[in-house]
């Protein structure tokens, strides 16, 4: 930054600060000087910051004097303060500044900031002498000085800040879209993977080849989940969050085709469906399905093994309510804490698979509908119930 900027910054600093005109009001009121000044003074510049004239000196501020004229470069270098109640009967009577700007009485305060950096000072003079030798307006100045500098001091740490929330906030924005892109081109090799699979599933194999042929759609399954995952996740962190295409669908089938997903993935679990009743829903069916496909499968997951997931879905007067219970181990008060957070897999079971996003993106589906998803867990039984407004969206 070139040293004009450097000003030019430091004059708006102390514009910045509501209570300088107040300041220097109080100090012309209480010692009776027509002119009250802060002033930015380095080692070659002496600049007017704030001003308040009574006596035509006609400074204002971003105004500048010579340093070599003044004696606040003497200030500068000693950090000590200058006071002259009468210059006739002081040592500065010979001083080339009183007569140059033609004041009798000065008093100037060194403003120096918390790191020890001199900004400049807060000064004062008139053309007629004032008392001010005593120690209450040398309390005053070096408070008044001292407010100044805290303020300038709280101005720098702000915008140190915000400049690194401002860089943070754009690092944040090119990893999500570098993830937004990295799960897009994902989808291409996927794709050729899959064709390559039911091409291969056409031949005549044996039965290792078609064990191996499961075992890869399998994974090809698993991978095209985790690449929706990250999309999904992408996509609400850079502000587009979940989008949904609403349309009249009957739910228990989205339900029930869910359900067999996941039976056959997991064909030792048993999973039971309760409709009440089937009826049709204003809804997204594939975001839907995903929200359903998420929560039965994380019950699933950490279910117990031996006892079967329950799965109901119900229209209760204007809401369509769908959970999914499962005994098992309940969920700890810190894990619950963060159950929808994104990348909390480990918060819940350390060694649960997948990257933690099921039930973040299950909660951002659910809003984006309208609704949310509330959790019980005891050690009878952990429920995730997720409901949404129905109104007119219900058909009989």
């Amino acid at each position: 930054m070139m040293a004009d900027d450097w000003i030019a910054r430091d004059v708006a600093a102390i514009a910045r600060i509501p209570a300088v005109p107040s300041i220097l009001d109080v100090i012309c009121r209480t010692t009776g000087m027509g002119f009250a000044a802060v002033a930015r003074v380095t080692e070659d510049r002496w600049v007017a910051c704030s001003v308040k004239d009574d006596i035509a000196f006609g400074l204002a501020p971003g105004g500048e004097l010579k340093i070599e004229t003044t004696i606040c470069n003497e200030i500068r270098e000693h950090r000590e303060p200058v006071i002259i109640n009468d210059v006739d009967k002081s040592s500065f009577l010979t001083h080339p500044t009183p007569a140059l700007y033609g004041f009798k009485s000065y008093i100037s305060m060194p403003i120096v900031l918390p790191d020890g950096r001199f900004f400049g000072t807060l000064c004062a003079i008139d053309p007629r002498p004032a008392q001010l030798e005593n120690p209450e307006i040398v309390a005053m100045f070096k408070l008044f000085a001292e407010l100044i500098a805290f303020h300038l001091d709280a101005i720098d740490r702000v915008a140190v800040s915000e400049a690194s929330l401002s860089n943070e906030r754009e690092m944040s924005a090119l990893r999500e879209q570098f993830i937004a892109v990295l799960g897009h081109d994902l989808r291409n090799p996927l794709a050729a993977i899959d064709a390559g699979i039911q091409t291969l599933g056409r031949d005549s194999l044996s039965p290792r080849g078609l064990s191996v042929i499961d075992l890869t759609k399998g994974a090809v399954r698993r991978m095209s989940k985790l690449i929706d995952d990250v999309l999904d996740f992408a996509r609400t962190r850079m502000g587009d969050g979940i989008i949904v295409q609403r349309k009249p669908v009957v739910i228990g089938q989205v339900v029930q085709h869910v359900a067999a997903e996941l039976r056959a993935a997991f064909p030792d679990k048993i999973i039971t469906e309760e409709f009440l009743p089937m009826e049709k829903l204003l809804c997204d069916p594939a975001r839907l399905a995903q929200l359903f496909s998420n929560l039965m499968a994380n019950a699933i997951t950490h279910g117990s093994p031996e006892s079967p997931v329950h799965v109901r879905a119900v229209t209760i007067d204007d809401s369509f309510e769908f959970s999914v219970e499962n005994a098992g181990d309940p969920i700890s008060p810190q894990a619950m804490d963060r159950l929808f957070a994104p990348f909390a897999r480990g918060d819940i079971r350390s060694n649960q698979q997948g990257l933690g996003l099921g039930l973040y993106i299950a909660s951002e589906v659910a809003s984006a509908h309208g609704g949310a998803i509330t959790v019980t867990s005891t050690d009878a039984a952990t429920r995730f119930t997720f409901r949404m407004p129905a109104g007119e969206g219900v058909e009989l």
